[in-house]
């Protein structure tokens, strides 16, 4: 599986890179550091799972989400509890309140797998 993380922060970004590392089935495409600087990799690559911040300068993760045509399985990533449901209400497939541990990443990678697996067409 194919990611992207977009974190503003770079402990976070190194954090997750390092979750990222330890899962076999996933592979770190990028790591960006504002939602402008994704949403060219999201049109230029194929992104399965996006590890996504909430409050970041310019364009936070909500609004970013927003414009996306199509969506990756999105897992929130952030410090701020009182956004988890409009997170849901877009389909994001988790919402990990920092700091989690490596479990629970785990927990949310599962869940995304999954469901990217199920929207895979049928061979």
């Amino acid at each position: 599986m194919n990611c992207l993380i977009v974190d503003d922060e770079y402990m976070a970004r190194l954090l997750l890179e390092e979750y990222v590392r330890k899962v076999p089935q996933l592979t770190l495409l990028a790591s960006c550091e504002n939602a402008l600087e994704a949403f060219h990799r999201l049109k230029t690559e194929q992104i399965d799972i996006l590890f996504l911040d909430i409050q970041m300068p310019h364009l936070n993760g909500l609004d970013f989400v927003q414009t996306l045509q199509q969506k990756p399985a999105i897992i929130f990533t952030t410090a701020y509890s009182e956004y988890a449901v409009e997170g849901f209400r877009l389909n994001a497939i988790d919402y990990l309140l920092k700091p989690f541990s490596f479990e629970r990443f785990v927990q949310a990678v599962s869940k995304a797998t999954d469901y990217v697996q199920y929207r895979q067409p049928s061979a």
